[in-house]
């Protein structure tokens, strides 16, 4: 069973949710780049609590999508690979937007089981019911739902 994680602070957060198809992850934020931000967190939070990752290792990742909820699979997906392949975990992230692309540094360390205590092993994944959107506030929110 998943352990939900919840983090938030005065401007941004993030948290997990139950959801019937798999993992629900949200990210809130002042601006899009945060909320992208802050489910890129939710997404490590689904293997790990991320403030028990070291953001030493930066990881340039592009990503190009005709529009932001397209945008926000990409992103993910892009993570997912990299969670994967590389066995990366992230603690750390700055997202930049502009015309359809996102340009982002991931910052993290490669997954170690003993000192991360994966709740789950990151083997792919599959990004569905999406929404971003604002919520009032001047605040925007990332959701989406990731099949492992």
């Amino acid at each position: 069973m998943l352990t939900i994680l919840e983090r938030s602070h005065a401007r941004e957060g993030f948290e997990l949710f139950p959801h019937e198809a798999d993992i629900g992850l949200r990210g809130w934020g002042p601006t899009k780049e945060k909320a992208f931000e802050e489910i890129a967190l939710a997404l490590t939070a689904a293997i790990t609590d991320p403030r028990h990752v070291e953001p030493r290792e930066p990881v340039s990742i592009r990503c190009e999508a005709p529009d932001d909820p397209l945008l926000l699979v990409e992103w993910l997906n892009a993570l997912i690979y990299e969670m994967v392949t590389l066995r990366m975990l992230f603690g750390r992230f700055t997202v930049q937007m502009e015309n359809g692309a996102l340009q982002a540094t991931a910052w993290g360390e490669p997954l170690d089981p003993e000192r991360h205590a994966p709740a789950v092993e990151p083997k792919g994944a599959t990004c569905t019911d999406l929404r971003l959107e604002p919520v009032g506030n001047g605040r925007w929110l990332a959701q989406c739902v990731v099949n492992v």
